[in-house]
């Protein structure tokens, strides 16, 4: 016969479980089910509509290696990651560390300014930014005519050269401020004693934020990193998609936005899944190689 403590142990486990269940089934149905449908599917030929499925093995991946427009978005996806994360991250801790330390008048009106393009749908902003960039009637251009610089006056979303950098910026603007006060977080957790001894010492506000700021919030900062990098690879998509299309000529198609167009307009499904592999494992590695890169051991105060 079962003690009292080892039956409210299994009662306590069966209410845990209870509590579990219903989030793991949801987990599995709504994650690992389709997360291998797309593996599986990405052995087939199948238009998505028709019955007609045909098995043909590595054949998706063999192609993607020939197509010239899927290198090119994936060209795209690399170049928007890198400059995009290395803008929003350097300038949310730069502000938070202005925020924080500098006593400056309005302090909260220019947080909430700099937090509100977090909180709106991502489809406002690049409604926002399609007008700003509209060729005839934009912000950027009517300032620019208004100024006399005619000269300067730019296609922003149809220049080949221009679009994707127009994409970033709408991107960097869109993350910033949340970056920003996830930061002014961990820097306000700082006991203010380490940067009056510091400044005792003799040290600048740089050399404090190098030596004292940056290595305290260093696993804050790891952590929203590796967060950044994996949703600026789906920002880019809806961004790309509502503002370009992808266009002119690919020039600003993304890995995202080229399998959907392969899985749900050319009707090439299965090619589509090899695609949405590619991009599980781009995901999964470069999560991977910032985790390693930015590895140290924690300070504590």
């Amino acid at each position: 016969m079962a003690r009292p403590a080892e039956r409210g142990r299994r009662g306590n486990g069966l209410f845990v479980l209870a509590c579990l269940l219903p989030a793991l089934v949801l987990f599995v149905v709504f994650m690992i089910v389709p997360t291998v449908n797309v593996f599986r599917m990405s052995f087939y030929t199948w238009s998505g509509f028709s019955p007609d499925m045909r098995f043909v093995g590595l054949d998706n991946f063999t192609r993607l290696l020939d197509d010239e427009q899927f290198v090119r978005a994936f060209q795209n996806t690399v170049a928007l990651l890198v400059v995009v994360t290395v803008v929003t991250m350097g300038m949310a801790l730069f502000l938070a560390a202005i925020m924080t330390r500098q006593k400056l008048r309005g302090r909260p009106l220019y947080r909430f300014v700099l937090y509100v393009p977090s909180v709106l749908s991502v489809v406002v902003i690049a409604a926002v930014f399609s007008a700003l960039y509209d060729q005839e009637n934009g912000l950027i251009n009517g300032t620019l005519q208004a100024l006399s610089l005619d000269g300067l006056r730019q296609v922003w979303l149809g220049d080949q050269q221009l679009v994707l950098w127009s994409v970033a910026i709408a991107m960097i603007w869109q993350s910033l401020g949340y970056y920003m006060v996830l930061y002014m977080s961990g820097m306000s957790s700082i006991p203010e004693s380490l940067y009056e001894a510091s400044a005792l010492d003799g040290a600048s506000a740089g050399r404090q934020f190098f030596a004292i700021t940056l290595p305290l919030i260093w696993q804050n900062l790891r952590t929203t990193l590796t967060f950044f990098v994996m949703s600026a690879v789906n920002l880019s998509f809806v961004l790309v998609r509502a503002m370009t299309g992808g266009g002119p000529d690919g020039s600003s198609e993304v890995l995202l936005s080229y399998m959907y167009k392969q899985a749900y307009t050319n009707s090439s499904y299965g090619y589509g899944m090899a695609i949405g592999v590619v991009i599980f494992a781009f995901s999964f590695l470069v999560s991977l190689l910032v985790s390693r890169a930015t590895r140290r051991e924690p300070l504590q105060f």
